[in-house]
């Protein structure tokens, strides 16, 4: 996520809230400073939520460069997680429409203009795209919030100029990809061609709709592929809104979308015969199955983006007031739903009694409400079955003997609001110290001296991202290189760019998104070898 960084919203959260009405929604329901808005604490009902003026104009399937409804005529609810209220109906995928739209992107690879089309044209219809994003902008972000439950200025002011930014990031890469001449004993000929894989299917999850669209279809674009994607059943509007504004010179077929479950559609889409590659993020156990299922079919290569349960690292030497807001950060962003959030915090035993009593402090300070409403930090869980699944998780803290500081409860009387939750004295062998809660629960543990904490830190399953927060850089060299994980951020948290690589060791997944090593997922490697006759030199 580059342009504006993520970590921006952290400086912002300690600004005074403004009083204005973000454009894009409804006039005459902000009541001004203060209202609407509450400290988790008070336990307050929420007053009457902001309708965004944004219009919902598709619900339907983009297949073939037509939106189509849903071969079996059926159509399902996406929610407003702020109320559990139905939004839209969208149409509702199955087999048969990925058939469809698997067919018309095999039709545009093999017979369309995309894959023989230059490089030099395929980035500049990329660069136009990315134009039209920031100039719809606030439909694109309030879309975004709506369906999702994020903060609305989270979605404007971070997450939409980074969408853009890859898209033009990738738009660059299009016309640099290119293969190697390789000398080779013998009097031979020797050059490798890098070429599209073909058509690539594409699943993306609920938590960041818009950036996980942006970090598949980005590279797969720029490598010359055709593409089925499927967005989340929860968070289906902003795919097919974004995947609309691109540019007439995008050939039909190209880029399709379809809207379904996984069970039904995610699992025809990995298990086709005529996809080539498949790109997943999501959680662990359905990355399990999407491999099973690209195995038993085609073998086609897959890229997997799963789960985490990232260690954040207070050393002993740490500026305790620094460590509790970047760890707050790193935990409650995005309403905790965040795969690499930093849901272990380890902090050294020296400082840790004063960073628990001031990481509640800071999490009863945290600012729950309606997303629409400036200032508002934390929004609603996406669904009711997310908010059930966290709440089941705050239980078996309890039960398994942790200490609960704060929150753990609902927040208002509808909609999945969670109370910022803070949990000290926890052990390694809690659920709540394994497991993906996905949620705003922070679980904070101690540690002694750095031997123990790497090794307690490496005993995850899962190995996506950790952070630092040190001020000796021995101790972050030694920890950086130890840690079993695909990032580590250094007194910082959540720093994306679009050139940072990013995927997860052990079971958090398999290969890179993001940067040049995203390209590698879209590209198939030839090798051309040719006989030289009485060549001049070798």
């Amino acid at each position: 996520m580059a342009a504006r960084r993520i970590p921006s919203l952290l400086s912002r959260s300690l600004s005074a809230p403004s009083t204005s009405t973000p454009r894009f929604l409804s006039p005459g329901k902000n009541p001004g400073r203060g209202r609407g808005i509450y400290r988790f604490s008070t336990a307050a009902a929420l007053e009457e939520t902001i309708t965004p003026s944004v219009q919902i104009s598709y619900t339907q399937h983009l297949i073939n460069g037509q939106f189509v409804d849903a071969a079996s005529g059926k159509t399902f609810p996406a929610y407003d997680p702020r109320t559990g209220e139905v939004i839209a109906r969208v149409a509702e995928g199955d087999a048969e429409d990925i058939n469809r739209a698997v067919a018309a992107a095999r039709k545009a690879f093999d017979e369309g203009p995309w894959p023989k089309m230059s490089a030099y044209e395929r980035s500049l219809i990329m660069l136009r795209f990315a134009d039209l994003v920031d100039k719809h902008r606030g439909e694109l972000a309030a879309l975004e919030s709506w369906n999702s439950g994020k903060p609305y200025e989270q979605s404007a002011k971070s997450e939409l100029p980074s969408f853009a930014r890859l898209f033009r990031y990738y738009a660059g890469w299009a016309d640099k990809i290119h293969g190697l001449t390789v000398p080779a004993d013998g009097k031979h000929h020797v050059q490798t061609l890098h070429e599209p894989i073909g058509v690539a299917g594409q699943i993306i999850p609920w938590n960041f709709p818009l950036i996980m669209f942006a970090w598949k279809v980005g590279p797969a674009l720029a490598c010359g592929n055709t593409i089925v994607l499927k967005s989340a059943e929860q968070t289906p509007l902003t795919a097919l809104y974004a995947a609309k504004l691109f540019p007439r010179g995008l050939p039909p077929g190209v880029l399709n979308v379809v809207s379904g479950d996984g069970p039904s559609a995610g699992a025809a889409l990995a298990s086709h015969m005529d996809v080539d590659k498949i790109a997943f993020t999501g959680s662990t156990e359905t990355g399990k199955i999407i491999l099973e299922l690209a195995a038993k079919s085609n073998l086609k290569q897959v890229t997997l983006e799963l789960g985490g349960k990232s260690p954040f690292i207070v050393c002993e030497d740490a500026e305790v007031d620094k460590a509790v807001e970047l760890a707050h950060f790193a935990l409650f962003f995005n309403q905790g739903q965040c795969c690499c959030a930093g849901s272990r915090t380890y902090v050294h035993e020296r400082v840790y009694d004063e960073f628990v009593e001031k990481a509640k402090a800071r999490a009863l300070t945290r600012v729950v409400g309606d997303p629409f409403r400036k200032g508002v930090e934390q929004g609603p869980q996406i669904s009711s079955e997310q908010f059930e699944k966290v709440l089941g998780y705050i239980k078996s803290g309890v039960e398994s003997s942790a200490t609960l500081e704060c929150g753990g409860q609902r927040f208002g009387s509808r909609g999945y609001f969670i109370q910022p939750t803070v949990f000290s004295n926890v052990q390694d062998d809690m659920l709540i110290a394994q497991d993906e809660i996905f949620g705003p629960v922070q679980s904070i543990l101690k540690f002694k001296n750095i031997d123990e904490v790497i090794r307690r830190a490496n005993t995850s399953r899962y190995g996506l991202a950790a952070g630092i927060f040190t001020k000796n850089i021995d101790t972050a060299n030694t920890l950086s290189r130890a840690l079993r994980v695909g990032t580590v951020w250094i007194n910082c948290f959540d720093v994306f760019d679009a050139a940072i690589p990013f995927g997860g060791y052990k079971m958090s997944g398999i290969g890179r998104e993001k940067g040049i090593y995203s390209l590698n997922n879209y590209l198939q490697v030839k090798a051309v070898v040719t006989p030289l006759k009485n060549p001049a030199w070798l």
